[in-house]
């Protein structure tokens, strides 16, 4: 049996297909690529109780992942990461089945290790010795430190304003970093230059094919947690929107596997804040791609994309799946960040706390349904972001001093 069923690239708007050897960013076309397997073979040779008896991490389906040979692999522990029913907050909201699954475990710390793994492990299948990207923090810190374990060289380039731990995460790695005054759009635009004058690999959001197969590993791990049963709804804070685009990626294949109970799909959402929201204005307005959001500005910096390259992917995946699109206010996301913390343990990031902010309101609206299946993604951990709570002043005690109360 294979160790990958990778079978080739194929264009995300025009289909053409391409031979998976060759290293590619995007199709001449200018869309992103995607990775096909042969799911056919992969039917007759796989079965979802296997899944249970192999290692705690993602690469328990590297039938479904591209990477070809177990020695390329580059990995720090990633995957498996837990689903927390939130008890507390599901009462609250009138949900009976609330769920969080907690990327803030990941190694570095959030959700961009899965892509990074596994963007980094085909990297070094396929030869590559440097890469460059553009960075909003996390995914500039999981693809700089698993490029150190690779052996691989890294440049990163990030807006000034990105949470300075995530810089230091890179210079600890031994990346070349370099800061802009701007947004990641203008971060962008350098590494696109750079890769094209140097000869560099650009892993940019959707501008490589291999970023999304770690991220739909997140789909695939919530399928099994609920015995491959999908859950009625699941929520996704959203900027260059690859995580949402991978999990639609997974419950496809899963589906055509025969593996999702009565084949059926959940509802994808699409969270943004309102302060960057060009997916949600797009949904709302019936278009099939999303316009540049000028002067973008949130306190999740992390979901702060004015304009993804795979928009129309998302604006699919919502729609096929009976989904929706939606922002909520920064002040809604403090309110839950600080919620979820004083409630339930959890420090979220505040990306993470968006989804709750968007539970509240589809809850409350009607749109989520009492007796549904809810899955929130919390992106990372909040202590990434220190500076989105004030410590306030805390009484100072002298030694020998009684604890009030």
């Amino acid at each position: 049996m294979a160790y990958s069923y990778l079978s080739h690239l194929e264009c995300s708007k025009c289909t053409k297909a391409y031979d998976a050897s060759q290293v590619l960013n995007q199709c001449a076309c200018g869309a992103p690529l995607l990775v096909r397997y042969d799911l056919e073979l992969a039917m007759r040779h796989l079965r979802p109780h296997e899944m249970a008896r192999r290692s705690g991490s993602l690469w328990r389906y590297h039938e479904l992942l591209p990477v070809q040979k177990a020695d390329n692999i580059v990995t720090l522990g990633e995957g498996m990461t837990p689903m927390l029913p939130l008890v507390k907050t599901g009462d609250y909201l009138g949900l009976n089945h609330l769920y969080l699954k907690d990327e803030g475990l990941m190694p570095t710390g959030s959700f961009k290790a899965r892509g990074a793994a596994v963007g980094i492990s085909r990297a070094k299948e396929l030869g590559i010795h440097t890469i460059t990207m553009p960075t909003n923090g996390n995914a500039g810190a999981a693809w700089a430190l698993y490029a150190a374990r690779a052996g691989i060289r890294a440049s990163i380039v990030m807006p000034e304003d990105a949470p300075e731990i995530t810089r230091r995460e890179c210079i600890a790695s031994g990346a070349d970093v370099h800061l802009v005054q701007g947004l990641i759009s203008d971060a962008g635009r350098i590494t696109n230059t750079a890769a094209a004058e140097k000869g560099w690999f650009d892993t940019s959001t959707m501008n490589e094919p291999y970023r999304l197969e770690g991220k739909k590993t997140m789909g695939f791990e919530i399928a099994e947690y609920f015995a491959w049963d999908a859950p009625d709804v699941i929520l996704y804070p959203t900027g260059g929107g690859v995580g949402l685009i991978g999990i639609y990626k997974a419950m496809l294949e899963l589906r055509s596997l025969g593996w999702l109970e009565g084949g059926r799909m959940p509802r994808l959402v699409a969270v943004q804040a309102a302060g960057c929201a060009p997916i949600v204005q797009a949904y709302k307005q019936g278009k099939t791609e999303s316009e540049f959001w000028p002067d973008a500005l949130t306190i999740a910096f992390g979901i702060t994309v004015p304009k993804a390259l795979g928009d129309f992917l998302v604006l699919e995946a919502i729609r096929e799946t009976n989904g929706c699109a939606l922002s909520v206010t920064d002040e809604e996301i403090l309110h839950w960040q600080r919620r979820l913390a004083r409630e339930e343990g959890l420090f979220v990031c505040p990306e993470g706390a968006a989804t709750a902010a968007a539970a509240a309101r589809l809850a409350a609206d009607g749109w989520i349904a009492h007796g549904e299946r809810v899955v929130l993604l919390n992106t990372g951990t909040g202590l990434k972001y220190p500076n989105t709570f004030e410590m306030g002043n805390a009484p100072v005690l002298e030694p020998g001093d009684e604890l009030p109360g």
